[in-house]
């Protein structure tokens, strides 16, 4: 053989070789997944993040071809196992449910927060979404949104609210609405929903910030009243209760929201494999009826939409924590 003719040999090779090397990572998504997929919780078990996520584990392996299971990691406010996701390898094999916290007001409030929420992480599909609301004790001077209001702008200062946390989405949207309304409440962070409506309904603090779910259950007994809600429309059980947008606040008719995400670069098969699965799996009666027992509407977008949705509320929530000069714990 000549040497121009082992040349040609060679390119010929080289060019194959580099071929078949463009084709091992679509050839291997192709196949995905052939194991197990991790879905990381960053919250601890039972809330709502949770409950979603085993609802969607326990139906996507009949479309899936695989197991799913689901890893609760919590801790710094969702931000521990958000970094579990954001470090993973871009496989598809570990995967997370992002919240307004982890990708929105945590990172937002938490300088040291060791992701970025617009360029770490890979939007796939947001399953659902929560009102949140604002109650008051019983004793509370006003019992509708306009007497609130009216009272609250008298007394600066005078009341307090309580949320789950410092860097919640419940604080930084009490915060934004307080801001737009030019109004003074003292806050009270609280570690958890639970120990903060303890109080709320103790009559300790004189409003609540929450989820509308956790709270519901007080509102039919009158331990609490709820004010005014965060919510597409107002809720079916409570149609006295304005949303935020309806007031003239619709900056603050923000919803807590609970997606899936994946890490930075993950291919773009795999995302539409299951951005397709957990669409499927939310077209299933019994999974939309259970996803909604929580309180929650089903969403179900596309990956462009959630990743245009975590922008938002990243923007919204860091310009509050900006005007208001929020400070984490």
């Amino acid at each position: 053989m000549t040497q121009k003719a082992l040349i040609d040999r060679r390119a010929v090779l080289g060019g194959f070789a580099a071929a078949a090397g463009a084709l091992t990572w679509p050839a291997h998504a192709a196949g995905y997944p052939e194991r197990v997929v991790k879905i990381v919780v960053p919250f601890a078990a039972g809330g709502t993040t949770d409950i979603i996520a085993r609802i969607l584990s326990l139906k996507m392996p009949q479309l899936l071809g695989q197991s799913v299971v689901v890893e609760n990691k919590g801790g710094g406010g969702g931000i521990i196992g958000a970094t579990d996701t954001a470090r993973s390898a871009p496989d598809g094999y570990s995967l997370g449910i992002a919240t307004v916290s982890t990708v929105a007001t945590a990172p937002a409030i938490q300088p040291k927060t060791p992701y970025n929420p617009l360029t770490d992480f890979t939007p796939i599909i947001n399953v659902a979404a929560t009102p949140n609301v604002i109650s008051v004790h019983p004793s509370f001077p006003a019992k509708d949104y306009a007497g609130f209001l009216a009272e609250i702008k008298a007394n600066p200062g005078k009341y307090t609210y309580a949320t789950p946390g410092v860097g919640s989405i419940m604080h930084l949207q009490t915060e934004l609405f307080l801001d737009m309304t030019g109004t003074k409440i003292r806050h009270v962070p609280y570690r958890g929903a639970g120990p903060a409506l303890n109080d709320a309904v103790a009559g300790q603090v004189s409003m609540m910030s929450d989820n509308f779910p956790s709270s519901q259950p007080f509102f039919g007994s009158g331990m609490l009243i709820p004010i005014v809600v965060s919510a597409p429309k107002r809720i079916a059980a409570f149609p006295n209760v304005p949303t935020f947008a309806e007031v003239g606040l619709p900056v603050v008719n923000r919803v807590a929201f609970y997606g899936i995400v994946g890490p930075k670069g993950l291919p773009e098969d795999i995302v539409k494999k299951v951005h397709d699965v957990v669409k499927k799996t939310l077209e299933d009666p019994d999974v939309r009826k259970r996803i909604e027992e929580t309180g929650s509407d089903v969403i179900g977008n596309s990956p462009a939409e959630f990743a245009e949705q975590i922008k938002a509320e990243y923007e919204v929530y860091k310009k509050v924590v900006a005007d208001r000069n929020l400070q984490p714990e």
